[in-house]
């Protein structure tokens, strides 16, 4: 049997390829005639779903001949041996295709059940087999990978790391930058391919100059810009380039709209920026056996970037699928085009068409109307709600599997439902007060006054807060509140009880890793990916865990050091706590592409364990949240290069680089938006800096730090604590029923209907979801399974080019129209504005001039 680390060389491969000659001597010996060929040609297309091939030679796709070669191979005996272990392994696999499961069933009950002659029975299993066996089980991993590697194809090279850490930089300030806008503006992995594609095209044209050490030549122009070059300085920007949790930190930490501390200088900033990030990067790695290494992780959320490394830097051959025979490269510029071109008019053009709020257009002053259709107030209840692919694309509908993206929209449709139930019932006084925004309010609808219940030291006063006011939370900071509370107890229960065995037979393998410590982790694996990544070195173990032990010991010192007034055992036992949620965490995000944090759940402990003190409770949830959203951020990456074979060492080195460069830019990021942007982080900030999660750290500092949660909880909101068990609930029976009938709640995923309902209380609403049901029911069900050859070939270069063209407009109008303040005053753009929507401000009920909710003497 081959193995899978085929030696691909293209030159070698077209010399073997054969045309469809009567007769063909297969490697092995045995002869195949053309009609036999023909006939497993006819197969491979039918069963892999692919189009049908321009090109002269059926199997001019490599991929497709190395399939066919490892076919020819097979014996039935052996195919059966791979279906029965494949379907133990998916029975209950959700991205596992429900309809490949119900054939390989029948296929495993023999040829009358499979329900044709014994030699299309005999080929299907040994097709199906093979593809298993030596691609993936998945179609959209098989679409974006090759089922053979080439260890020879240069990858850390001086010129993947140059081009990689110039685009680290400048992605890193710009996404930082955007961040506080809303809806903001992000250059993702994707884009950022965009650019280092004509850059690595361009270093081509360098001398070859360079040295020779050890018998290794190195040189600033190796030869051709390789596509292993080009993901690496991708996974350098993807690793780096995204916003830095603790940024926006340092904004709720500075700005004067929120807690203005004088103490917050570039020292603090840095180094517990930059502690955070390696932290949770030593945590990604040490988790590899959990979540990098096992087939079923397929980290749906990292296929757009290796669809686009694919299509801008590998031959293609040339397929008619439906009639469409364009290239993905031809189809990602083309979209790119006119993406970038058409956003001008939903941002700049025709700004009513973006949030699409054209029912209040008929009611602009009616303020029901708007509390129910509204865009900006109100829940966005409308069938038709935007035309922006920014808006649209906000719940990543054409990159989360289908039952993921159900499964939160079904919660943020729950979530809304119990919204409304709320408001308009005014159950804790929240029809006084705009039904979903992130803001805490005082008993006139004023926001809270943070200065008006604290001593002269700036301590919590309790007579002064007596004299003031109880914190008040609308209805949708309510909602979403206990939804968060709800997911920590629900996922962790669902997962420790659902996948349980994953669970033991990873602590297994970790647990012989401490014992024999220079054994090759790969060994455990026997996927096809697993095996062809043998051939590269491994990072130990222990190189992860002192990165980890090290960023840790930094973060805590530099509290300790600054006038921080956090006690450090709060922040180790934050540590303690996220690393044990961790593993159902990164599981989730592994199978579903949802990835969630616990920084709200480090408010409430941080609350108890430190009350009355606002900072600790902020740097408490940083380190709560970046444990886990900086380690899955990590973790993708290094999926991305198991998925392309790109060295472990290599990565671990890009990235380590990539992240210290990415803690400057964001700091360059966050001092430019303080310093250039008027009125920054103002609810009416005319170009939407309103800075939405600086303001929930600012009011949850307030309820659940400065306030504390046991006083909040017990006289307000109650009801708030029975959510850490409704949690647990719901997810046992559901876990329980999956291992017992995994076939019958295959599909629901209670920690993600719980993460849907989060969504409430952000300030945003159905408007960024209907657009994104509308399509991911299109593509991602309808295309998907009905026209599933499109969908492979096009689906993620779609939405990579969508994606593209958007963020790169709209950096390209902030920096050239909105920033030089060149308006277009018309109607398009000022009816979007001209009701009560738009300003946010009014409620179901009147405030009476006494005030509303609890009276003096009523709360303490």
């Amino acid at each position: 049997m081959a193995e899978c680390d085929y030696d691909y060389d293209e030159k070698r491969m077209v010399d073997e390829k054969k045309s469809l000659a009567k007769i063909e001597v297969h490697e092995t010996g045995e002869i195949v005639d053309a009609a036999e060929r023909s006939r497993i040609i006819d197969r491979i297309k039918f069963m892999n779903k692919v189009g049908d091939t321009v090109d002269e030679d059926p199997l001019a796709d490599a991929a497709s001949h190395f399939i066919y070669d490892r076919l020819i191979e097979m014996t039935l005996d052996e195919a059966i041996h791979v279906l029965t272990k494949a379907y133990e392994v998916h029975y209950d696999d959700v991205n596992f295709p429900s309809e490949v499961l119900v054939r390989i069933e029948k296929m495993l009950q023999g040829r009358e059940s499979y329900g044709s002659n014994e030699d299309d029975f005999e080929l299907d299993c040994k097709l199906e087999a093979v593809v298993i066996k030596f691609h993936s089980p998945y179609p959209e991993v098989r679409a974006v990978t090759d089922p053979f590697d080439d260890p020879t194809i240069p990858v850390e090279t001086f010129r993947a790391y140059v081009l990689g850490a110039i685009w680290v930089a400048i992605g890193s300030f710009v996404n930082e930058f955007f961040y506080e806008r809303q809806p903001r503006l992000n250059l993702a992995a994707t884009v950022l391919q965009l650019f280092l594609f004509p850059c690595g095209k361009l270093v081509q044209l360098l001398p070859d100059w360079g040295f020779t050490f050890r018998g290794v030549r190195y040189t600033i122009n190796p030869g051709p810009w390789t596509h292993k070059e080009q993901m690496l300085s991708t996974i350098m920007v993807s690793a780096a380039s995204q916003m830095s949790n603790f940024m926006s930190f340092t904004v709720a930490m500075r700005s004067e709209k929120f807690f203005h501390l004088s103490w917050v200088n570039f020292g603090f900033v840095f180094l517990t920026n930059a502690s955070s990030l390696f932290f949770g990067y030593g945590l990604a790695g040490l988790a590899r056996k959990l979540a990098i290494y096992p087939v079923k992780a397929v980290f749906p959320t990292v296929l757009p970037v290796l669809a686009l490394n694919r299509a801008l830097l590998l031959k293609e051959t040339k397929t008619s699928i439906n009639g469409w025979t364009i290239s993905r490269q031809k189809l990602f510029f083309l979209t790119f085009t006119l993406s970038f071109i058409y956003f001008f008019i939903p941002t700049y053009l025709f700004k009513a068409l973006s949030t699409f709020n054209w029912i209040t257009w008929i009611a602009p002053h009616s303020v029901k109307t708007a509390l129910v259709t509204g865009s900006f107030l109100g829940m966005g209840i409308n069938p038709i709600s935007t035309f922006d692919w920014s808006v649209i694309n906000y719940s990543t509908p054409l990159v989360l599997p289908y039952f993921a993206f159900i499964n939160k929209f079904a919660g943020v449709m729950l979530g809304g439902f119990a919204l409304m139930g709320l408001y308009w019932t005014n159950t804790k006084f929240t029809a006084y007060l705009p039904p979903n925004a992130n803001s805490i309010y005082d008993n006139t609808g004023a926001t809270y006054n943070l200065s008006r219940i604290l001593d002269s030291s700036g301590h919590f006063d309790s007579a002064k807060y007596v004299d003031y006011s109880v914190p008040y939370m609308t209805a949708g900071h309510l909602v979403g509140t206990g939804a968060l509370w709800a997911l920590y107890t629900c996922a962790f229960t669902y997962i420790c009880i659902s996948e349980y065995k994953l669970i033991i037979h990873t602590g297994k393998l970790f647990y012989n890793a401490l014992r024999h410590p220079f054994a090759k982790a790969f060994d455990d694996f026997d996927d096809p990916h697993s095996r062809m990544m043998r051939a590269y070195p491994e990072v130990p173990d222990w190189w992860y865990l002192a990165t980890f032990i090290i960023a840790g010991a930094i973060g805590i010192i530099t509290i300790a050091a600054w006038p921080t007034t956090v006690p450090v055992w709060t922040v180790l036992a934050i540590f303690f706590f996220n690393i044990g949620m961790y593993i159902p965490t990164v599981i989730i995000y592994s199978m579903t592409g949802y990835a969630m944090g616990f920084g709200a759940f480090s408010v409430i402990l941080a609350g108890y364990m430190d009350p009355g003190n606002a900072v600790t409770n902020m740097m408490v949830r940083m380190w709560g949240y970046n444990i886990d959203e900086q380690s899955e951020t990590f973790i993708g990456d290094q999926k991305i290069a198991h998925y392309a074979k790109l060295p472990q060492r290599a990565v671990f080195r890009a990235q380590l680089v990539a992240t210290l460069i990415q803690t400057f830019a964001t700091l360059g990021a966050v001092e430019a938006l303080f310093s250039t942007v008027s009125n920054f982080c103002s609810p009416t900030q005319p170009d939407k800096f309103i800075c939405a999660f600086p303001r929930t750290v600012y009011s949850d500092a307030i309820m659940f730090g400065v306030i504390n949660p046991e006083r909040v909880l017990s006289t307000l909101y109650p009801a708030l604590k029975h959510c850490f068990y409704i949690g647990p609930l719901t997810a046992i029976p559901f876990a329980i029923i999956k291992l017992k009938w995994p076939q019958k709640v295959k599909y629901i995923f209670p920690p993600l209907i719980w993460g849907g309902s989060t969504f409430w209380g952000s300030t945003y609403n159905y408007t960024y979801y209907i657009g994104g049901f509308y399509a991911a029911t299109t593509f991602m069900f309808y295309i998907r399974r009905y026209h599933t050859a499109w969908w492979t070939k096009y689906n993620y270069i779609l939405s990579s080019g969508l994606t593209a063209g958007v963020a790169f407009s709209g950096v390209v109008i902030f920096l050239a129209l909105q920033y030089t303040q060149t308006s277009l005053n018309w109607w398009g753009n000022s009816v979007v504005s001209a009701g009560v929507d738009y300003a946010r401000t009014a409620s179901l009920l009147e405030i009476p001039a006494e005030g509303f909710g609890l009276q003096v003497g009523e709360f303490h």
